[in-house]
């Protein structure tokens, strides 16, 4: 099979790497890619939202299978572009991707189908919204409501900040159009945790369980970020606890989406405030997670192919998911300044050396050397009989790896 995968990130090496696996994979390539990707697979420089061009090109390579890695092309529609014309892609479609690309869409399903989530309330009038600021006492979360690259939440302790906030968000338009509508959510305490899923409509297949880290330093402190870190399996999963997720969440899911007549096919990404043995659902992503993917995909033995091929083909009751007992802790090494301004082009050293999986993210070639052209630049992932020393060795990896102004948090999968 020739495969296209779409993304230019450090999800999108876990993938590729995973795909590359499989004995029926006989061509892959990565749209755009980066300088990683590109040691395994055909790196082609068509951007991820450019779906005309993607689709062009999957026309005349006559690609037998498209996996989709980010939202926004999914968002757009890049599903429905490549279904009409007879492609066969992976992912949800353009009404599905809604549950990623609305926040009040989201809230609003689960609201219907009583699936647990924090009390919100939405606003598209800036004075309306800065009226209600104290609706659910403070801290505040708001959220803008579409887009906005793993930024657009903001958690505010004052009135003050929220004020501001909404200026910036509905008046400044930081974040576009994804600001034109606001979410405020009541403030959830507790250990966030995520759930990835495989859907093909009619079935929907827990993947093992991970606990990512969004905050940019040691101890959960400073601004939140894409992603610095993750382990799997999460600590707070058991075989108790995730019968719990499946009859809360994961079934009513499953049935909100039939009910609606959302034909949702692909992975849905369900991150979770954990507190007293419960959960709510923080976010619905319509794609794999990252930094999760990183340390999920290297415990799946199952062919990832024969997992894709039956989520589109609505026969994934079929298969029989295999993961190892390993653990797997990543850690995202990152550029100084992340996740505010920081420079690009520092060169990398020490990836030669180090016994790590080593997926990029914001790098390239420039004069036949790896450097940095991005705020998350690689995710370094280990695995090991026991998370301490899969721990141990991950960071023991990190410090095979320089460039200057890189930056890292030290706490992952920090014993509790």
């Amino acid at each position: 099979m020739k495969i296209l995968i779409i993304g230019s990130g450090a999800r999108e090496h876990a993938i590729t790497w995973k795909l590359k696996q499989s004995p029926r994979v006989k061509e892959l390539f990565v749209a755009p890619g980066n300088a990683g990707i590109s040691e395994i697979a055909t790196c082609v420089p068509i951007n991820a939202d450019d779906i005309n061009g993607l689709h062009e090109f999957a026309v005349r390579e006559k690609i037998d299978l498209t996996v989709v890695g980010p939202e926004m092309p999914l968002v757009m529609g890049i599903v429905d572009l490549f279904q009409n014309s007879g492609l066969r892609i992976f992912g949800p479609d353009k009404h599905a991707a809604l549950f990623e690309g609305s926040k009040s869409y989201s809230k609003a399903f689960m609201e219907e189908h009583d699936i647990p989530t924090a009390a919100y309330k939405e606003f598209t009038n800036l004075d309306s919204a800065k009226e209600n600021v104290s609706i659910f006492d403070f801290p505040l979360v708001i959220k803008a409501d579409g887009l906005a690259a793993g930024k657009g939440v903001v958690i505010c302790e004052s009135e003050e900040e929220a004020k501001a906030t909404l200026d910036e968000m509905m008046k400044d338009k930081i974040f576009g159009d994804a600001g034109e509508k606001v979410v405020f959510e009541e403030f959830l305490t507790g250990i966030e945790a995520s759930v990835l899923c495989f859907v093909d409509g009619k079935t929907i297949k827990p993947m093992a369980s991970a606990q990512d880290y969004k905050k940019a330093y040691d101890n959960d402190e400073g601004l939140n970020t894409g992603g610095m870190g993750a382990y799997s399996p999460s600590q707070l999963f058991d075989e108790t606890f995730e019968a719990y997720i499946d009859e809360k969440i994961l079934q009513p899911f499953l049935l909100g989406t039939q009910k609606d007549g959302i034909d949702y096919k692909g992975v849905i990404f369900i991150g979770l405030m954990i507190k007293d043995n419960e959960a709510k659902v923080i976010e619905f992503n319509c794609r794999l997670g990252d930094p999760e993917t990183q340390v999920v995909l290297p415990r799946l033995k199952t062919d990832l192919l024969d997992i894709i091929d039956a989520c589109i083909d609505g026969t994934l009751n079929q298969i029989e998911m295999e993961w190892s007992k390993d653990e797997a802790v990543g850690v995202v090494m990152a550029s100084g300044g992340y996740p505010g301004h920081y420079e690009k082009g520092k060169v990398i050293t020490g990836l030669d050396h180090t016994e790590a999986l080593v997926f990029h993210a914001g790098t390239t070639l420039k004069d036949n050397e790896i450097v940095t052209n991005g705020g998350r630049v690689l995710t370094v992932v280990t695995l090991s009989d026991h998370l301490n020393k899969a721990r141990a060795h991950t960071y023991k990896e990190v410090e095979k790896i320089r460039y200057s102004q890189m930056m890292y948090r030290t706490d992952i999968a920090k014993p509790q």
